[in-house]
């Protein structure tokens, strides 16, 4: 589980780098638009770690299930960031798209790795 690690551990510093240097005016928008992806990554990765070394071949189904919560999950989490906690939509945006980009790229290169090892 060592790469959720790294995926938080990442995620905060470039956090706290991108508020101090943009200053206080970017947050909470900035952190918000962090922890979503950050959260589903973090936990999407333990689970296709731990159904890749258990059983590699229910790996496909258990994504798919994945994609269509994470589906759901992401307009629920953004709409209510934007109407109930009433976050700045650009900045939010700005933010959300940046981490959830990254974050998925970095776990898609640590499944390649998986897979290879």
């Amino acid at each position: 589980m060592k790469p959720a690690g790294w995926m938080v551990g990442a995620s905060a510093v470039s956090w706290l780098i991108i508020a101090r240097v943009a200053g206080a005016g970017t947050n909470p928008e900035l952190l918000y638009g962090m922890l979503g992806p950050l959260a589903v990554a973090a936990l999407s990765w333990i689970v296709i770690e731990r159904t890749y070394r258990s059983n590699p071949e229910r790996l496909t189904g258990v994504m798919v299930q994945g994609l269509a919560i994470k589906a759901v999950f992401f307009a629920a989490y953004v709409i209510s960031m934007l109407r109930v906690v009433g976050l700045r939509p650009v900045p939010f945006a700005v933010s959300f798209t940046g981490y959830f980009i990254a974050l998925h790229l970095t776990e898609a290169l640590f499944m390649r790795r998986l897979f290879n090892s």
